[in-house]
């Protein structure tokens, strides 16, 4: 279980040099005044909070999307016609007369991404992630810089995405490549928090469910520009689109759970980010036999988009405009062959995201704080040959940050035509 997400500290900010007008009121009009302003501050921290959390799910889960609509997170969409025609790649790395095994062939492919000499291919796919986290609420003050009086409330957050995937390939003149990749999701959370009416030994628990929905889908062009050869790896450019097809995180109302004061959540859950995105990138895969080497880096651009509703409080509707934050990605790895039909791969990635800003009409930009996430995995893969067009690749990513998830299960069936 992860331990502490992120610190949300709300404190009553009352100072001991309180105004004298204040101090002449009555102690029953102050405790009112203080517990007012107790409960507003944590009700906007629980919503910043909820905010933030889904605005991360998702860019983690556009990350993995985008990883499963180009093998081994775009590496480079090149090279596979070398490990099947004994041109660059592994051609050169074997003997004249020798042929690379199934599992040599299917591994370059996995990770360039191009097909040999097939023209289409079609890949279905399924992914759980579990995330887990813990936020600490502090409602009070500080007496004497030491002592705090208030109350205290400890919420966790138990969050299990399932994820369909089907990605569509074509591969033109060993050069160019098309792919198109639809997600459905199912997703399910569960909130948690101790501190119900001010007592820690009261835990409240509420479990939200969306249906299995669309999510976001996207498209993808790549070109292969360098051909490997001696010291020189295969490189390829890809630029993709990502439509917002999903339902959106935002104008979701946020409503209290009976008999907790602490606990507010969601009353649905999002399959998408709400925006358009452009995300370019390069990626290279250097043989050296009997292993592969790859690395790759992107960059992905979100579009400012308006809504009808950005507001979290029921009964409130408020229009405006959101700017998510761009984020950049990188990762690196090396994959090799174990035996005939079977290989192994193993691998880094890392995606770092500015902080989101939101814009209510008739105000200025306001940075969500905290919206800004680190998230790095260590992944672990196989590539298996079940027959001369089936190809089984089961995955295992490892959350390494408190933004990552804190492991997801994925297996990818490639079929090539």
């Amino acid at each position: 279980m992860r331990p502490l997400c992120r610190f949300v500290v709300a404190p009553l900010a009352f100072s001991l040099t309180v105004p004298l007008a204040i101090a002449q009121e009555s102690p029953e009009v102050q405790a009112l005044l203080q517990e007012l302003q107790a409960l507003k501050q944590r009700y906007e921290a629980q919503q910043n909070a909820l905010m933030i959390l889904e605005q991360r799910l998702r860019q983690v889960e556009a990350r993995g999307a985008a990883t499963k609509a180009a093998p081994a997170s775009q590496v480079a969409q090149a090279g596979g016609s070398a490990a099947s025609t004994g041109g660059t790649g592994y051609g050169t790395a074997l003997k004249d007369s020798a042929e690379p095994p199934a599992s040599v062939e299917d591994l370059y492919q996995e990770a360039s991404g191009f097909f040999g000499n097939g023209t289409f291919s079609i890949e279905p796919g399924i992914t759980y992630s579990h995330y887990d986290s813990r936020q600490l609420f502090l409602n009070g003050f500080l007496a004497l810089d030491a002592i705090f009086l208030g109350n205290l409330g400890v919420d966790q957050i138990n969050a299990d995405t399932y994820t369909f995937d089907l990605t569509a390939r074509y591969n033109w003149a060993q050069r160019w490549q098309l792919d198109v990749n639809t997600p459905w999701i199912y997703r399910e959370t569960t909130y948690q928090s101790s501190g119900a009416g001010g007592s820690t030994s009261e835990i409240s628990e509420a479990t939200v469910t969306g249906d299995p929905r669309l999510g976001d889908v996207s498209a993808g062009i790549s070109y292969k520009f360098l051909d490997e050869s001696p010291g020189v790896p295969d490189a390829v450019f890809s630029l993709r689109v990502k439509a917002p097809t999903g339902e959106e995180p935002y104008g979701i109302k946020i409503d209290p759970v009976p008999g907790n004061n602490n606990l507010n959540v969601p009353e649905d859950l999002p399959t998408g980010n709400g925006v358009w995105s452009v995300t370019p990138g390069i990626a290279l895969v250097k043989t050296m036999d009997p292993a592969v080497v790859f690395g790759n880096l992107s960059y992905t651009y979100n579009l400012e988009e308006d809504f009808d509703d950005i507001s979290a409080q029921r009964g409130v509707k408020v229009p405006g405009k959101v700017e998510l934050g761009n984020w950049f990605q990188f990762g690196m790895g090396i994959a090799f062959a174990l035996n005939e039909r079977a290989s192994l791969s193993m691998s880094f990635s890392e995606l770092v995201s500015q902080e989101s800003r939101i814009k209510p009409d008739g105000q200025g930009w306001q940075t969500v704080t905290g919206s800004d996430a680190n998230a790095a995995y260590f992944n672990i893969g196989m590539t298996y040959a079940a027959s001369d067009d089936l190809t089984v690749v089961p995955n295992l990513s490892i959350g390494l940050t408190p933004d990552a998830p804190d492991f997801s299960l994925s297996l990818k069936f490639p079929y090539y035509f």
